[in-house]
């Protein structure tokens, strides 16, 4: 006997798994993220061993490897096999696991075209789809853009920077899906993690997702910035969460601090007490190395990771050595500028919305912490922007790129943007760029390196408080040197060394990276800027 299904009956039933699969697909992400394999937590003994041997040049690889079998029977056959004549921990690793993907192995660039032609070519090698893959990558809804190299995954702040070059190659829906990732990050971890692998789920990164919105808003209308405000104010949750329990007696807590004036604002942190997964080898010979409470130095490396300037001199208590990393004692400059634009963007959401008592709300968030970064991180003595020490209860009086923050979030004064100009052309000028900071320590967030969004933010920044002839050779120099190492080796990369013309970047704990994503949307917008202004 036929079956016959009505039409009406295929309707209904068309109608209900369009609204069925995408809660199924929803549910099927979150369950993923909940149970995602962690390797540092599931493999133990055998973790640590691979890790401390090391069996891989790059801590990293082995968090990022796929394993063949459960995590427990894995574990197990390694608990059977270790204490046997003649064990091989590579040969064994090389056994149950596989090496985690390679990408673009067949891209070949070709230094002799323009260098903006270059860099669209690689978005579509840069992209990845949504990806069942059992591993310590937590599996995005959409397509998203990755840095390159060993950064196999999304990260958060460098998809805004990345993002500026895929708005000026008009690849809107691509910026759509990224924005859609991070608001799913957002409703299923609670924050946008460093990056979308389980080892960074203790800790974030700048919270740049505001300005992603404002990305957003420009190609496709305001609009934009109410549908989106739910889950904006979840992320300014978590950075906020314990704020209302601060006190005199009680001045901090996670990300939170509270000031002698009674102001709020914010560091960065990690509740983890670990070393990092993806560089368990360098911590433990850190926190060895320090003589200092190793849990101590594991939250401060940890939270330096969260700042993204992982490392730099400025996290130093004696502005020189890894050891002495101090990042919970610091009220960083850039990250509370962040905030301060997080909470106007709140503020605007709330005015869309016609919610005027949220609205006032928010403005005066933003109007305390502008007045709480202007005196406390403020030095008429430096005539720059600093972190604020929370021990010492001053400014740190390390110099470094994040001082521009305040003029590309128009919270500086006029006199204050000019005393910046004035120190960035005296000292932090270089002949392919900016230096990130004045200091020579071998880390790559220090001298003679210089970054795609520091020189981005400075750039912008000094535009913006009408100091163009410094910012055009800012840009022109940056460049430059962006187009000299890609003329001669074919690559951009993610950092370079300002002091010399055509040198890449170095220093830190891995060789320079190329790809990249953030050095291609900046460098992609700035070339665009030369070309109007011609």
């Amino acid at each position: 006997m036929k079956h016959i299904v009505s039409a009406a009956s295929f309707t209904r039933l068309f109608f209900l798994f369009r609204i069925i699969l995408p809660v199924l697909l929803w549910a099927s992400l979150q369950a993923g993220v909940l149970a995602q394999y962690r390797p540092h937590e599931q493999l133990g003994p055998l973790f640590k061993a691979v890790q401390l041997q090391p069996v891989f040049p790059d801590s990293k690889t082995f968090t990022d490897c796929i394993p063949k079998a459960p995590p427990e029977k894995i574990l197990q056959a390694y608990e059977q096999e270790k204490s046997k004549a003649g064990f091989d921990l590579k040969g064994f690793v090389l056994t149950y696991f596989e090496m985690p993907p390679a990408f673009a192995t067949n891209f070949q660039s070709d230094p002799s075209r323009p260098v903006a032609d270059h860099i669209k070519s690689l978005w579509p090698v840069l992209t990845r789809q949504p990806s069942p893959e059992q591993s310590s990558l937590i599996p995005l809804p959409k397509p998203y853009v990755v840095p390159g190299g060993r950064f196999r995954e999304i990260y958060y702040w460098d998809s805004y920077f990345t993002m500026l070059g895929l708005q000026e190659s008009g690849e809107v829906a691509l910026i759509q899906h990224m924005v859609d990732n991070f608001a799913y990050l957002i409703n299923t971890v609670g924050h946008i993690p460093n990056g979308n692998r389980s080892y960074y789920v203790s800790r974030s990164q700048p919270p740049f997702f505001a300005l992603m919105l404002r990305i957003l808003a420009k190609e496709k209308g305001r609009e934009v910035l109410t549908s989106y405000a739910p889950v904006l104010l979840k992320e300014y949750a978590f950075w906020m969460e314990g704020a209302k329990s601060l006190s005199s007696e009680n001045p901090a807590h996670r990300r939170v601090v509270r000031l002698p004036d009674g102001s709020i604002l914010n560091r960065y942190w990690d509740d983890d007490l670990s070393p990092r997964p993806e560089a368990y080898k360098e911590d433990v010979e850190v926190a060895h190395a320090s003589g200092r409470n190793e849990q101590e130095v594991y939250r401060d490396l940890r939270a330096a990771a969260e700042s993204g300037w992982d490392f730099s001199s400025r996290w130093f208590g004696d502005g020189k050595s890894l050891a002495a990393i101090r990042t919970t004692e610091l009220v960083p400059v850039d990250l509370n500028c962040l905030l301060y634009h997080m909470e106007l963007t709140l503020a605007d959401m709330a005015h869309l919305q016609d919610n005027k008592s949220k609205e006032r709300h928010y403005r005066r968030m933003a109007e305390a912490r502008r007045n709480a970064i202007l005196k406390y991180c403020w030095s008429e003595a430096g005539a720059f922007f600093f972190d604020y020490d929370l021990k010492k209860q001053t400014t740190s009086n390390v110099a470094t790129l994040a001082g521009v923050a305040p003029l590309f979030f128009c919270i500086a004064t006029k006199a204050q943007a000019e005393a910046v100009a004035q120190r960035l052309k005296d000292e932090f000028l270089q002949q392919g760029g900016l230096a990130t900071t004045l200091n020579h320590t071998g880390q790559q967030w220090d001298a003679p390196n210089g970054w795609a969004p520091l020189q981005w933010m400075s750039i912008q920044g000094l535009r913006a408080y009408k100091h163009h002839p410094l910012a055009n050779t800012i840009a022109q120099r940056w460049v430059e040197q962006n187009v000299q190492v890609y003329q001669r080796t074919g690559k951009l990369t993610e950092k370079y060394n300002v002091e010399v013309a055509g040198e890449e970047g170095g220093g830190g704990e891995y060789p320079n990276q190329d790809g990249f994503g953030w050095t291609n949307g900046v460098l992609l917008r700035l070339l665009q800027k030369q070309a109007t202004m011609k």
